[in-house]
């Protein structure tokens, strides 16, 4: 898999959970706990993204 596939895998798996969330937060009777895990999951993945989108800069560069 190449490096700019696995960014867009990424950030496709990034967009779905900000959709989850937001569907979470709209209903009442989602456990708070459940959106704190689901907005920990999706910084992960904003992490990984820019972690990959350096190292890819200092390759370029």
């Amino acid at each position: 898999m190449s490096l700019q596939t696995h960014l867009s895998e990424l950030e496709r798996k990034h967009e779905a959970l900000e959709r989850e969330i937001q569907d979470a937060i709209s209903h009442p009777s989602t456990d708070d706990l459940r959106v704190v895990e689901l907005k920990r999951r999706k910084l992960h993945l904003k992490d990984e993204i820019n972690r990959l989108r350096t190292s890819a800069t200092r390759v370029v560069h």
